[in-house]
């Protein structure tokens, strides 16, 4: 299948020794620049989705239809491996299944569905999780779902900063056993809770975020994580960066003047001009 090179690259992650830490990436520049810096994985989060697609903070706004398609451009942009974040699959477990055909399609690498409770509750200021059964649920329709068995599945949950350790180990045990191919947990606080998560459960596991002093990734790899999230500070560095230069314009710096732009060198490599132009040599008979 198409992407299967893909989706084969991020379950030899998975099933490695080493612990790696993806490349934040939300459109088709983003992309590029973390293939050929030589990220072995990149990491579609919903909060840099919703920001990237919408302008709009993380509140379940972006809808599934928004992230498939930006989903389906970095794909044809680039072939690195992407994980998405899939939030709750938008819906009940019917929305869920649905969800894991439409990544599919788009050519994520792997996704990941979450207990959390989205949208936010009426009335209710603190972060809730669905009901275990509901969870199960999700987890075993994602599955059945999936048409291309090499794309990875992964239950996420934050349990940890919500309802506690042991619940995190009930709904943890719970999803892996649903077949799921690796656990995604958010929320974790200390070796502690990273080791008992571990003992108690078999699959890969993967962290979105942690403290400074479970930073080592040697450490990780020894307690089965495979992957390590690091936030999304390239948007952030983005939207820095244009806001600075489009200050400086409207206060009248001429742009020849701006400091920290893109060279054409950068510019023509992450847009693939030379690829262009060759396709444009041998198709349209243009001189290169």
């Amino acid at each position: 299948m198409a992407f299967r090179k893909r989706r084969d690259a991020l379950r030899s992650i998975l099933s490695g020794s080493s612990c790696i830490r993806p490349g934040s990436v939300y459109d088709a520049i983003s992309i590029r620049i973390a293939e050929d810096l030589g990220f072995e994985l990149g990491m579609f989060g919903g909060s840099v989705a919703s920001l990237a697609v919408l302008g709009d903070p993380d509140v379940a706004l972006i809808t599934l239809t928004e992230i498939a398609e930006q989903m389906r451009r970095m794909s044809r942009a680039a072939s690195l491996p992407v994980l998405v974040d899939a939030d709750h699959g938008y819906g009940n477990a019917l929305n869920v299944r649905r969800t894991v055909q439409e990544l599919e399609t788009a050519g994520a690498a792997g996704l990941t569905i979450e207990d959390t409770l989205l949208p936010q509750a009426f009335g209710q200021s603190k972060t809730q999780l669905i009901p275990l059964e509901e969870g199960v649920g999700k987890m075993r329709a994602a599955l059945d779902g999936r048409g291309d068995r090499s794309l990875v599945i992964m239950a996420r949950t934050g349990a940890a900063s919500i309802s506690g350790l042991d619940d995190t180990i009930v709904r943890a045990r719970a999803y892996e056993a649903t077949g799921v191919d690796a656990l995604f947990f958010t929320g974790i606080k200390s070796r502690g809770e990273l080791e008992a998560v571990a003992g108690a459960t078999k699959v890969p596991i993967v962290l979105g975020g942690a403290p400074e002093n479970m930073s080592d990734l040697d450490y990780l790899a020894s307690r089965r994580v495979r992957i390590a999230l690091q936030g999304h500070a390239p948007f952030a560095a983005a939207t820095q960066a244009v806001y600075e230069t489009l200050k400086a314009l409207r206060e009248g710096l001429p742009p020849k003047a701006l400091k920290g732009l893109a060279s054409s060198e950068l510019t023509g490599r992450v847009t693939r001009d030379a690829d262009v132009k060759a396709r444009s040599a041998e198709f349209l008979g243009l001189k290169r």
